[in-house]
């Protein structure tokens, strides 16, 4: 996996976190994995397609989400996470999509993003496809970013 790409996926997520929310991120030691993909409460599941092909899942605890849709409501207490709160985490997984567009393009590589996929309840994804964990620290919560992509060689642009 081509460290570039890991590095503006992990600029996209704090990005979001600092830029929009204003929480400061520290980005802890990453991990490689294959096969099963740890996820915590509440996941965020991002398609890419393009020049890179995979998936991004952003995980965190049920609280974190709450800090985050409280966060995202100026600073609004938010006790639950209802109709308003689930569309709050999903548009999260919007930004991050959008972001990581916009940061991969500075690496000249183009891609889409798929609409977020929102899992409630710890699950075990499963991957053939080997993925980079990144812990991000933040005084909201812990999210963990597991990326994993790959250049689609059929779509990747030429040099001239």
């Amino acid at each position: 996996m081509n460290v570039q790409y890991v590095n503006a996926i992990c600029r996209a997520t704090k990005s979001i976190l600092t830029g929009h929310l204003g929480v400061e991120v520290d980005i802890l030691r990453p991990s490689a994995g294959s096969g099963s993909v740890p996820s915590n409460d509440i996941s965020v599941i991002l398609g890419v397609k393009g020049e890179l092909k995979g998936q991004i899942i952003c995980t965190f605890s049920t609280e974190t989400a709450i800090n985050i849709v409280s966060a995202m409501m100026g600073g609004m207490e938010v006790q639950q996470l209802d109709n308003m709160g689930w569309s709050a985490v999903q548009e999260f997984g919007n930004w991050v999509a959008g972001t990581t567009a916009t940061e991969l393009s500075k690496e000249e590589c183009i891609i889409d993003v798929t609409p977020p996929v929102i899992n409630e309840g710890e699950s075990k994804f499963h991957s053939s496809y080997p993925y980079i964990t990144v812990p991000l620290g933040s005084p909201i919560g812990d999210i963990r970013v597991h990326i994993s992509v790959s250049e689609d060689d059929s779509l990747r642009r030429s040099a001239i």
